[in-house]
């Protein structure tokens, strides 16, 4: 098994709207709809589905949802599926995915993080689709910062594509714009510094692999399952090794290390090259940072391990291609992350 990698984006393509998770309540559906106006404006006709809803914390029973995301990741006339953003219990619908067609189905483009990760992950490990972590639908809007790019601008190019991104060494240091009062916002209030961090040692790194990760506390429920067998897929696609990545959403820094340490014990981490992760918000423990967490869980594995990286749910946004060759370059004076899709 290969790498697959969708047709690039082409105005009059049509993307998916669905919510394999939580759906859009109904105070928050003006940004919805700019938002699906913004991806209308570049030249795709935009298909809502009919799991939407917002009222609770799954957007319709988990056989629908998961009935409506097969439709359109099936569908040869949808090119791309990008949901509004993630929820709680995505969970439920990997046993009621048909994984044996989607593996025979045309590649196309899956868009998403956090609780997008239970699905996008596996996707990628049990199908060799590519996917594609970040920018949700909602905050598809933002401008991305110079050196960052938008999931459009990824989703829009060639198998074959080579594209570097740069931190933007500024993020948000607090919570989240108010859609009620400003569903139109496009501008990140990136008002805090901030640089990658080296965890492990001091030193400049260079580093490559193949690139997979996720959000670590929904895939934390995947070790073990057929759904996040990591270390097949890198027999398979990159025996060279990997370049892991892994963000905390919002679990304090002992849950996260507990989740991190299971993560390791279930073989996750073993054939990484390096591990990069996400700047998080999440909070501290009294005695425990979220670095020292992430430390004590994986600093044995004695590879590079950057955290503060733009993957997760601090913004700005940095897509990551799962299933994309990747190289990482981090010295006092640069950081870069490139991605090829061969």
């Amino acid at each position: 098994m290969s790498v697959r990698y969708p047709s690039p984006l082409r105005p009059g393509d049509r993307v998916g709207v669905t919510s394999p998770s939580s759906g859009v309540p109904k105070e928050l559906r003006a940004r919805l709809d700019v938002a699906i106006g913004d991806v209308e404006a570049r030249g795709y006709e935009v298909v809502v589905g009919h799991c939407m809803d917002g009222a609770g914390h799954v957007s319709a029973p988990a056989a629908e949802r998961a009935g409506e995301l097969m439709s359109m990741l099936t569908d040869p006339g949808i090119r791309a599926v990008a949901p509004p953003w993630g929820g709680e219990t995505a969970i439920d619908l990997l046993p009621l995915l048909d994984w044996d067609r989607l593996r025979e189905a045309e590649p196309t483009w899956f868009v998403g993080f956090s609780d997008m990760s239970t699905v996008l992950t596996p996707l990628t490990l049990l199908t060799g689709t590519a996917t594609l972590h970040g920018n949700n639908l909602m905050d598809t809007p933002y401008r991305a910062p110079e050196g960052l790019l938008s999931w459009f601008d990824i989703a829009a190019a060639p198998q074959g594509h080579r594209f570097a991104q740069t931190p933007p060494n500024r993020h948000r240091s607090t919570g989240w714009d108010d859609y009620r009062a400003h569903p139109e916002v496009r501008e990140f209030t990136l008002d805090a510094p901030g640089r990658w961090t080296r965890l492990d040692a001091d030193g400049d790194v260079e580093v490559e692999g193949r690139l997979i990760g996720g959000c670590i506390e929904t895939l934390c429920n995947l070790t073990g399952t057929p759904y996040l067998d990591v270390s097949a897929f890198a027999r398979a696609e990159s025996p060279e090794g990997l370049l892991v990545y892994v963000e905390a959403a919002g679990d304090d820094a002992f849950t996260i290390c507990r989740n991190l340490h299971g993560m390791r014990l279930a073989g996750l981490f073993d054939t990484a090259n390096a591990i990069l992760v996400g700047r998080t918000s999440a909070p501290d423990a009294n005695s425990l940072t979220q670095h020292q967490a992430v430390l004590d869980a994986l600093g044995s594995l004695n590879v590079p391990i950057i955290a503060d990286v733009e993957c997760g749910h601090v913004p700005p946004y940095l897509p990551i291609v799962n299933g994309a060759h990747g190289r990482v370059v981090h010295t006092s004076t640069r950081s870069e992350l490139i991605q090829t899709m061969d």
